[in-house]
């Protein structure tokens, strides 16, 4: 591809022509974007003069993915993560916009709070940051945050989590839904119940039995999950279920759908392809919240992603400093960062295992997560007069994994070493190059 041609940022971004690319990966089509906007698609679009063009030949053109559950950091937590490289990682993953969770510190749970994350967002310009307010004060679990303020302040905050920890006592929860009806919002729930994983360190099975750990069992995530989607149907408001992890859950959010209940839920990249098996080295990087399930729960939680159970992919990315990560089990921060390879994961084990198409990858990891989320601006269909928030990806090259080269901060990614196909030839927001054949476009 060739050097950047974009305007300064105040002014539109110059005009673009993506060449023989493949909207989500079926036919062959050019695009042609000005303004900030999709002008045109057909085959063999004629170049207008001063347009620059840009092979896209072999690579599928996609929306620009959103993730409904980042971990930037900012306010509080600058050595693990910033706004600004937080964004400049997610854009590298094919991201244009990110849900900026709200354990930071201070907490999101004010108007004020949320307003900084966004306005740091926008400064950063790497992608849209949209705020998760708490659903509690301080995620205390205590009382409720100013739900009403995050959601009529200028972030407009229509999702509200306490991820990090579980809204645990059900009064509190029944009223945290009923109260974002009014404004159209959603509970994501950090489905974990407290006091049946105490001290946990694993998934609760042979693996732990074996290696002496506490173990975290499946019920524990799955007793939250079906009391609030029996709360959710009562109060008719909306619930999210955030990483999703186990088989048992699965068939609750399915039970759940079939009865018509307002659910949705997530999955992350690393519960599709991980296991508690990993654990067996005792590496940190393996030790995440919820913990890594068995084959059984990864094979259910593919199956329910590839037949609409699981409505998304959301990465959890969880960055960490090294100081975190490198201790002993017991002690070590939970967590892995998965924005910059998110999108290979889900070719991996979901594409290229023929479970989901290309146009099925828009919908779990763009139009979806938008959709929940509210978010009006992204997760838009590749088509005349829309956003031209993209991403050109090539699905052929293989390349092994190393978090050295990654743009976000933290280096606790648990994939170093391995071999990932794909990679992100262009991403675009509002029709400006941030990221060219996998780096990062200064302005």
């Amino acid at each position: 591809m060739t050097a950047d041609t974009t305007t300064a940022t105040t002014g539109s971004p110059a005009p673009l022509l993506l060449r023989g690319g493949r909207p989500y990966g079926e036919d062959v089509q050019d695009i042609l974007i000005r303004e900030g906007r999709i002008a045109a698609i057909g085959g063999e679009l004629e170049v207008p003069d001063g347009v620059e063009v840009i092979d896209a030949e072999g690579c599928v053109i996609l929306p620009g993915l959103v993730d409904l559950h980042t971990h930037l950091r900012e306010p509080g937590g600058e050595e693990a993560e910033t706004v600004e490289t937080g964004t400049r990682a997610a854009a590298r993953g094919g991201f244009t916009a990110v849900h900026a969770m709200a354990n930071t510190t201070p907490v999101a749970d004010t108007a004020g709070v949320v307003e900084q994350v966004a306005m740091r967002g926008e400064a950063a310009g790497w992608c849209a940051v949209r705020p998760v307010g708490a659903v509690t004060v301080g995620l205390q679990g205590e009382r409720l945050a100013e739900l009403d303020a995050m959601a009529n302040s200028r972030a407009r905050v229509r999702v509200f989590s306490d991820d990090g920890k579980c809204v645990h006592d059900p009064v509190l929860m029944r009223r945290a839904l009923e109260y974002v009806k009014s404004f159209d919002g959603v509970i994501a729930q950090h489905a974990q119940d407290p006091r049946l994983t105490e001290g946990a360190q694993m998934h609760e099975g042979l693996v732990s039995a074996e290696l002496g750990l506490t173990g975290w069992p499946a019920v524990a995530e799955e007793s939250i999950i079906a009391r609030d989607v029996l709360l959710a149907q009562h109060v008719g408001s909306r619930l999210h279920v955030c990483h999703l992890s186990t088989a048992g859950s699965v068939d609750i959010v399915r039970w759940a759908k079939q009865r018509g209940i307002a659910v949705t839920a997530e999955v992350t990249p690393h519960h599709l392809l991980l296991t508690d098996e990993n654990v067996r080295q005792f590496d940190a990087v393996f030790k995440v919240n919820p913990p890594l399930r068995t084959a059984a729960d990864v094979e259910a939680v593919r199956e329910g992603l590839a037949d609409g159970t699981i409505d998304i992919v959301a990465t959890d990315h969880a960055p960490h400093p090294a100081d975190a990560k490198d201790r002993e089990w017991d002690q070590a921060a939970m967590g892995m960062t998965g924005l910059e390879t998110a999108l290979s994961l889900v070719q991996s084990t979901m594409v290229d295992e023929g479970r989901l198409s290309w146009r099925d990858v828009a919908r779990v990891l763009s139009e979806k997560p938008a959709e929940i989320g509210r978010d009006q601006d992204h997760g838009r269909p590749v088509a005349v007069g829309e956003p031209a928030h993209l991403l050109v990806w090539d699905p052929h090259p293989v390349r092994v994994a190393d978090p050295a080269e990654h743009a976000s901060q933290g280096r606790n990614s648990p994939f170093a070493g391995l071999e990932l196909p794909g990679a992100n030839r262009l991403t675009l927001l509002g029709g400006r190059p941030t990221v060219r054949d996998g780096a990062v476009v200064e302005r």
